[in-house]
């Protein structure tokens, strides 16, 4: 069996509300807030670093555990690659910084999939490994520094926020077993969300330093093709998390979901026959990438949304393209 007994979240304070949003993107104020989903997304103020704020909601999620850094057997790390360095493990410093010092760490990454993937791998790891009985998984996210807002082209981007987030897993206690999960990933779509440049075929340079944001090369293309398979591999990946955990998705007491447009978000819960009121709409914090899930979690136990034994699921997609699913099973 494995468990995660804590749940850390970390939110900068600075907001932007969907009236800047507006102001800055040109898009209507109605259409941000009500198609788009943000009343307000977190924003990383001056010390807000990427695996910096991972690592203060790993300090929260030890504590919530009631587990010393010490007592940490690895530590996997799902911190952006936007963060404080390139070409840096970031898993490396976080356990230092922590006072992991038994910790071996490393860095693990699938953009807004790489919480749902880490709670697999630290389940995984236990499993395999008997020496493993406390694992972190930890990291953070603040690729809303890489938009343009008066780009067009990426307007749909226009809700990555910034946070970090992280969970301890143990082999028991009161916490969220975790259960089945299933992942799916389409590499046709691995470059239609690109940071041009800055890596091997085009190296940064003072030409083309402007060019260092998130682009879509192709917009109505991949509009078209992802529209054709998204919801459906969502609700693919959820049906068979499911169905691994001993459930069927109408049975899930609670839907995890990342931060997308309300549309889609109504969508998903629909098609597999799960009310809205068994999931949170993260429209007050945006889209923290791969923390999402944790946080709407959070957020759910915190309002005394489970009884002993419910099962919930997380689901998460992230840009190049995967969908992935995770059940847990709440302990109390």
């Amino acid at each position: 069996m494995t468990v995660v007994t804590g749940i850390g979240i970390y939110l900068p304070e600075k907001r932007h509300d969907a009236a800047h949003i507006a102001r800055a993107s040109g898009v209507p104020e109605h259409v941000v807030r009500d198609k788009m989903g943000i009343t307000q997304k977190t924003v990383p103020g001056p010390d807000d670093h990427t695996n910096a704020m991972g690592v203060r909601a790993a300090r929260a999620a030890l504590a919530e555990a009631r587990v010393q850094p010490m007592q940490i057997d690895a530590l996997i790390c799902m911190t952006e690659e936007h963060k404080e360095y390139p070409v840096w493990t970031a898993g490396i410093e976080a356990a230092h910084d922590l006072g992991a010092e038994r910790a071996w760490a490393f860095d693990v990454g699938q953009k807004c999939g790489t919480a749902v993937l880490g709670l697999k791998l630290a389940a995984d790891l236990m499993k395999a490994d008997r020496n493993l009985n406390a694992v972190l998984l930890a990291g953070g996210y603040r690729n809303g520094d890489l938009v343009d807002y008066s780009d067009p082209n990426t307007r749909f981007l226009n809700n990555l926020a910034a946070g970090g987030g992280a969970a301890v897993i143990q082999r028991d206690g009161p916490g969220f077993e975790i259960l089945g999960s299933s992942f799916r990933t389409d590499g046709s779509f691995s470059e239609d969300v690109i940071v041009p440049v800055g890596g091997t075929r085009h190296p940064i340079t003072p030409r083309n330093v402007h060019e260092f944001r998130l682009q879509v090369p192709d917009p109505a293309g991949m509009k078209r093709r992802l529209e054709a398979k998204s919801l459906d591999n969502f609700v693919t990946v959820i049906d068979e998390a499911c169905a691994r955990s001993g459930i069927t998705s109408t049975q899930a007491k609670y839907v995890a979901l990342l931060h997308m447009k309300r549309s889609a978000h109504d969508e998903v819960l629909r098609r597999i026959g799960v009310p809205g009121d068994r999931s949170i709409y993260l429209s007050d914090y945006g889209h923290i990438g791969q923390v999402d899930v944790l946080l709407s979690l959070k957020l759910a136990r915190e309002e005394g949304r489970f009884a002993d034994g419910d099962v919930c699921v997380l689901a998460a997609a992230g840009i190049g393209y995967v969908w992935n699913a995770i059940c847990v099973r709440y302990r109390a």
